[in-house]
């Protein structure tokens, strides 16, 4: 597992080739990025925030969920700190497994698990 909590920018490639080989037949990989609305008003930025130590912690547990529930075969997973302006990437999570359907799970779960318990809190 690769995980990322960083102020500098994410590199969607680098993410997706460290999880990347030639034992893997299906990639799914979920890009956030920072939106020019929420709930009808506009956004001029968001500030990631973060329990550095915890939210690394968590993002592994959800790693590690993840390939133990499902025959995955690596994950990524990157997460941004700091101002974002509306289209910077915030979030990347990237999955390889021998098959689609497993990388496809297995990622929905990734973003659907951090949004709820990584101690990572937005401001608009």
């Amino acid at each position: 597992m690769f995980l990322l909590l960083t102020d500098a920018p994410l590199d969607v490639l680098a993410c997706i080739a460290q999880v990347s080989g030639p034992d893997c037949g299906g990639l799914d990989v979920f890009i956030g990025t920072v939106r020019e609305q929420t709930r009808g008003k506009a956004v001029l930025c968001l500030e990631f925030e973060a329990y550095e130590g915890m939210a690394l912690r968590e993002m592994g547990k959800i790693a590690q969920q993840a390939l133990e529930r499902w025959p995955v075969l690596r994950i990524a997973i990157h997460h941004r700190t700091g101002v974002l302006a509306v289209g910077d990437v915030a979030v990347v999570i990237a999955v390889a497994a021998a098959h689609r359907d497993a990388a496809f799970d297995a990622c929905r779960y990734a973003i659907d698990t951090l949004k709820q318990t990584v101690p990572i809190w937005k401001k608009e």
